[in-house]
């Protein structure tokens, strides 16, 4: 009998490992965070997010036997202790500090440079829980300074993440670099075009390894870097599947999702082999559109949530061998007004690859 997987959260990243493993044969159970039922004795238990409420039931779960990655856990989503890791590891970041309680924004540009960001250490994601704070501007600091990180911002050419997984055996397999382009800190495409970054990726490979490595680490792990001329920065880690691997549903033999869970079950792991390029659009705060399936390419994934301005409500898939035909469906994609610059930053990195 296939060993039970358990995922910690009931959002989209949890539904999309429930197909996968219904594709494949394994058996999945998506618990509730805020009254987790509690899994038999057998069952390995993963997370589809970093970061869940503090109640019984989680504390609970993270006593069973089933746990997955305590070490990573424990350690990622607080970024004071994700920063440190990374110091210890050698592995390139943006420079960072803690603020001390008597910290001035004046001290923090002495150190950090005109412009920096307040990151709290734990809980923000997609842009919250952050300030940027300008020299040029009088910006006083939050009382929640002393729990944050202070970072330089990054004059950086582009944003790319790496995803990757590690198996029970220590061995990684990865998905070639993929673009990146935020909206006010929020994903809004992600393209991946197998040659772009070639050169960069058996170090952006080496970085994750090590990581992944030292914190005995198995399953999925993503790590969104900025790239500045020919060097990877690591901007964020995060311990699960992530929203810039969307595109393997439709790019990749082996979808990330998939990844997961055979990486957990000790199931064969090949290497995943892409088929040409691939672009995902998330769909922020929009209402379902019957309209965007008269896109040829369009592959919708929708989330059925309760709408919410902002919110990821799901995202459409464009694959095909030609990237020019990729271009063509952007193009043709109904899209509000406040996704033209970021169609028009796809457009433009399509260009690069011929």
């Amino acid at each position: 009998m296939t060993q039970p997987i358990a995922i910690l959260g009931m959002g989209q990243l949890g539904w999309m490992l429930s197909r996968a493993g219904e594709r494949i044969g394994a058996s999945v159970q998506l618990l509730d965070p805020d009254a987790p039922e509690q899994p038999g004795p057998n069952t390995l238990i993963s997370v589809e997010s970093e970061h869940w409420p503090d109640n019984p039931g989680t504390r609970q779960l993270r006593a069973h036997p089933g746990w997955q990655n305590p070490n990573a856990l424990d350690i990622l989503p607080n970024r004071i202790q994700q920063k440190t890791v990374l110091d210890e590891l050698q592995l390139p970041t943006a420079p960072w500090c803690r603020p001390k309680d008597d910290d001035q924004a004046k001290d923090l540009h002495q150190t950090l440079g005109p412009d920096f960001l307040l990151k709290r250490a734990r809980g923000g994601y997609d842009g919250r829980g952050q300030l940027r704070v300008k020299a040029s501007e009088a910006t006083p600091l939050p009382d929640w300074k002393t729990e944050a990180i202070a970072e330089s911002a990054i004059g950086f050419d582009t944003e790319v993440s790496l995803v990757g997984a590690r198996g029970r055996d220590g061995r990684c397999v990865f998905y070639p670099l993929t673009e990146n382009y935020h909206r006010q800190g929020v994903l809004t495409v992600s393209l991946s075009q197998p040659t772009r970054f070639s050169a960069l990726q058996r170090t952006a490979e080496t970085m994750l390894t090590k990581l992944m490595d030292h914190l005995d680490y198995v399953g999925l792990m993503a790590m969104e870097c900025f790239l500045v001329g020919d060097k990877l920065l690591i901007n964020e880690i995060a311990p699960r599947v992530h929203n810039s691997g969307h595109w393997t549903q439709e790019g990749a033999t082996i979808c990330q999702f998939e990844l997961h869970l055979r990486a957990l079950l000790g199931w064969p792991m090949p290497q995943p082999e892409t088929r040409g390029t691939t672009a995902m659009v998330n769909l922020l705060g929009m209402e379902h559109q019957q309209e965007w399936l008269a896109v040829t390419g369009a592959r919708l994934y929708w989330y059925n949530k309760a709408h919410r301005p902002g919110r990821k409500m799901g995202h459409i898939n464009l694959q095909h061998p030609e990237p020019q035909r990729i271009a063509d469906w952007l193009r043709e994609l109904p899209l509000p007004a406040d996704y033209d610059e970021s169609r028009a930053w796809a457009l433009e990195r399509l260009s690069f690859e011929g």
